[in-house]
């Protein structure tokens, strides 16, 4: 085991990308238009593209080649010779599978021999795939996703054969002990599993961030006395995303300590990390870590034991361009990857940008701190143009020859044969001579002057069709930005109608592209969409490679209309509690309404009605007044005589009074 294969710390500011282990032989990069393209990193060339057709409807998140497996016995007479040779193929052919973690929660697993999809993993994720590691015995795939679990997979059977609950958020990285015993795993905290038990044999802090890379630094611990178990003693990296500190973890068993040991510090965000792994007590590890910033940093450290102070980079390397063409200014190129050859002495370094990346090898200098490499990006890329440029021929011609312009029925062109120099010098005009005006050239084409500029200034539907036809021949931006920009339906109708079969394709991956690179253009695009597949369905569905050509159109349509169901989701709640927050804010409206009269109006009238009602009232309040005296009186006649019995004292009856008067 010369070098590890360490799948790069990928994160979200770039596309994932992966070298095939050990021998570093190719180069996986998904790019940003969604294609997967494999690099020969020998000589820089383009090995394998695929472009993802319907089945695929999500962007790819995380790469991984499939490690290779048992390698062929030595080779002692000519019948093991030629088994060995067998063998050494199907471990070629194991080589090729790629794994593809996806935005949606399938993985795909890619041949590279074959050039196609070998099988699909569905069911396990119900969100985004952050990371995938495959086991050594090349059988078992692990996948962690945004949705808080961890996955084993059989590649065989393309089922889940366990899943459990990696953290209480999202796990953003996973990495395999080299004896294949134990598993890692990054969410809010690191944790060291147990692959037979699931069961958590260590926790250590982690970063205040979403870690991006995880991989061990050794393979066997550096004190060789205590028996080894296969993990105590072990150093392992960890990078973040926005933490331009990397650290470095042991794993003890007789002292809890859950910090790192030490660190190393770059000027920027790791976006790629590479490193060899040490074998021997006294080998150091050598690290190449890609920065945001696009400057490749390089380490050699002894691991033993507790560092305080973070450790600075003993190289850095930038790649800038010449500064010629009258610009003396020199550019940076930024580094995509590096990683280490087999010979741990030179340098695989990935930069440019990642549809057509510069794949370069450079030996290790060490000595000095700093190196900046002058590369002309634009020259080599030109050179890769020339290369295919030769490859085609164009065909020797004479002046009979006459050819059909595509585009509108009947037109065509005489072929310009090459003129010689003779006749270069006779086309020259004479002194004496004038120049033919405009009106004359038109002429001589047999174009009507008098058509060719309309009344109201704005082309017909007919001219509509025309223009969208050569701007599609001739790709002349300015022609179908005009055309395309309409929005009138009946317009764009009779335009579609009107145009010819043979433009029906060109014009649909021209309103791909636009969709693909400015989706704000959709609304226009989809309206010509709704007329090109209404209007030439019958001819679209006579051609026999319609899926492949309308493959890409699906996948934009398919991602679109899958955030449709998130969206009303989010629509309905959103509306129910804006209608629940306008009637809580009416009723505390109503409650605290104003009683008191803002005007009050007087009739002049209402004087003399105002008198009589006060006549009305004295008189009932005097007829009152009598009822209320008589009472009284009654009243105070009553408790007199009951005083008077009290006393003894009565009054004398009627005969009585008679004598006394």
């Amino acid at each position: 085991m010369a070098a590890a294969a360490a799948c790069g710390g990928e994160v979200a500011a770039r596309p994932p990308l992966a070298f095939s282990p050990h021998d570093r032989r190719f180069l996986a990069v998904s790019g940003s238009d969604g294609r997967l393209r494999v690099w020969d990193t020998v000589g820089s060339r383009l090995q394998h593209e695929y472009v993802p057709s319907a089945h695929l409807s999500a962007a790819c998140t995380c790469l991984a080649w499939a490690p290779p497996g048992g390698r062929p016995p030595p080779d002692k007479d000519g019948p093991q010779r030629k088994k060995r040779k067998s063998e050494a193929a199907e471990v070629d052919k194991q080589l090729d599978i790629l794994a593809i973690g996806t935005a949606v929660g399938s993985i795909l697993l890619y041949s590279t021999v074959k050039g196609e999809l070998q099988s699909k993993l569905d069911g396990g994720h119900d969100s985004r795939i952050n990371c995938v590691r495959w086991h050594q015995d090349n059988c078992c795939l692990y996948s962690c996703s945004e949705d808080k679990h961890i996955v084993e997979w059989n590649t065989q059977t393309c089922k889940v054969k366990c899943k459990w609950k990696g953290d209480n958020s999202s796990v953003s990285s996973l990495c395999i002990s080299p004896d294949g015993k134990m598993l890692l795993s990054a969410g809010r905290t690191i944790k060291l599993w147990d692959l037979e038990t699931k069961e958590v044999y260590r926790h250590f802090t982690g970063h205040a961030t979403s870690v991006s890379s995880l991989m061990f630094t050794t393979v066997k611990p550096m004190n060789e006395n205590k028996p080894f178990d296969g993990i105590t003693g072990l150093y392992f990296l960890s990078g973040a995303i926005h933490d331009r500190l990397l650290s470095v973890w042991q794993i003890r068993s007789d002292r809890k300590e859950k910090n790192a040991v030490m660190s190393f510090t770059v000027t920027d965000e790791p976006t790629f990390i590479d490193l060899t792994v040490s074998e021997l007590k006294e080998e150091p590890v050598k690290l190449a870590v890609v920065c945001k910033d696009g400057q490749l940093h390089l380490f050699e450290h002894i691991l033993n034991g507790y560092c305080k102070k973070p450790l600075t980079s003993n190289c850095t390397i930038q790649i800038a361009t010449p500064g010629n063409d009258g610009d003396s200014t020199p550019k940076p190129v930024p580094i995509l990857a590096a990683a280490f050859c087999t010979d741990k002495q030179s340098l695989l370094l990935v930069y440019g940008n990642t549809l057509q990346p510069i794949i370069e090898k450079v030996s290790l200098n060490t000595s000095e701190s700093h190196i900046c490499l002058i590369r002309d990006v634009q020259k080599a890329l030109a050179l890769k143009t020339d290369d295919a440029v030769t490859k085609v021929r164009t065909p020797v011609v004479n002046s009979d020859t006459k050819v059909l312009v595509p585009g509108i029925p009947g037109h065509s062109a005489a072929v310009k044969t090459p003129s010689s120099g003779k006749e270069k010098k006779k086309s020259k005009r004479k002194p004496g001579e004038t120049e033919d005006s405009i009106e004359e050239r038109l002429g001589a084409l047999d174009i009507d002057v008098s058509k060719v500029k309309t009344p109201g200034g704005l082309p017909q539907t007919d001219s509509f069709a025309v223009l969208l036809v050569q701007g599609l021949e001739s790709n002349d931006e300015d022609i179908l930005n005009k055309v395309l920009s309409t929005r009138k339906e009946t317009l764009i109708k009779n335009t579609v109608a009107r145009m010819p079969i043979h433009a029906v394709i060109p014009l649909l991956h021209e309103l791909t592209k636009r969709l693909q690179g400015n989706p704000y253009s959709a609304s226009q695009m989809v309206r010509w969409l709704k007329f090109v597949f209404t209007l030439h369905a019958s001819y679209l569905s006579t051609l026999p490679d319609l899926i492949p050509q309308l493959g890409m159109l699906y996948q934009l349509m398919e991602s679109r209309v899958k955030t449709l169901q998130k969206l009303s989701r989010l629509h309905g709640r959103l509306f129910l509690l804006v209608t629940q927050v306008a009637a809580s804010e009416t009723v505390q409206d109503v409650t605290e309404v104003n009683q008191t009269a803002k005007l009050v109006y007087e009739d002049e009238s209402s004087e003399e009605e105002g008198s009589d009602d006060e006549m009305i009232a004295d008189k009932d309040s005097d007829e009152n007044w009598d009822e209320d005296e008589e009472k009284e009186e009654q009243s105070d006649e009553q408790d007199m005589t009951v005083e008077k019995e009290m006393n003894g004292d009565s009054d004398l009856e009627p005969e009585n009074e008679s004598e006394e008067e």
